[in-house]
């Protein structure tokens, strides 16, 4: 294998990202940084190098273990990086957070039947 793989490659078989087309638009957007700085999706990733990647509300403080660029297993991604202690933590908090606030909610007792959502279409589209 080689010394080095581009970040989008690696990120996408890390499995960050379900494409790598996907990979390439988070990266060039601006939500992966490498060392804390900004790069673009050719820039190349290896053994030992800090990544800090955004991926919606989550944010992972990894370090790449391996530079590979073939995408196996979720169990063989996982030996790619390891992530930070404190990482792992404030996702997990943050996560908990979503669940008791959503939890606060109550779920609507029922679908709409057909007549209640053709009256909701109408209302949306304003024939009502």
């Amino acid at each position: 294998m080689s010394e080095g793989v581009r970040i989008d490659k690696w990120l996408w078989a890390a499995r960050f990202f379900k494409t790598r087309a996907l990979a390439r638009e988070m990266v060039a957007g601006g939500k992966v940084h490498l060392e804390g700085h900004r790069v673009k999706p050719g820039r190349v990733v290896k053994a030992g190098d800090h990544l800090s990647i955004t991926r919606g509300e989550e944010v992972f403080e990894i370090t790449v273990n391996v530079a590979s660029n073939r995408r196996g297993s979720a169990s063989e991604a996982q030996l790619l990086f390891s992530e930070a202690e404190a990482s792992a933590l404030r996702r997990a908090q943050v996560a908990q957070q979503r669940r008791l606030e959503n939890s606060t909610q109550a779920a609507p007792p029922r679908r709409p039947d057909k007549r209640e959502r053709r009256q909701i279409i109408g209302f949306i589209r304003g024939k009502d």
